[in-house]
């Protein structure tokens, strides 16, 4: 970032799209159900997705993503 340019970094990527900077994945567990949360460390957005537990780790942790994806490209 250069002193004529005061905005922050984007923290969805240039040009992949992906998230960037350091993201938190927690698993909390309660019943049958698991909710999957992701914190963006650099700006403090979270994400989280609920779902039966049998839905499996894999596929909450790609929804909970792909919501952080969103909610960082909609601060931009």
């Amino acid at each position: 970032m250069s002193p004529a340019d005061p905005s922050p970094p984007d923290p969805t990527g240039p040009a992949t799209g992906q998230v960037t900077g350091e993201v938190i994945v927690e698993f909390v567990r309660a019943g049958a159900f698991l909710r999957c949360a992701a914190f963006h460390v650099d700006t403090g957005v979270e994400a989280s997705a609920i779902g039966p537990v049998n839905a499996g780790e894999a596929a909450l942790e790609r929804i909970a993503l792909g919501k952080l994806k969103r909610a960082l490209a909609a601060r931009t």
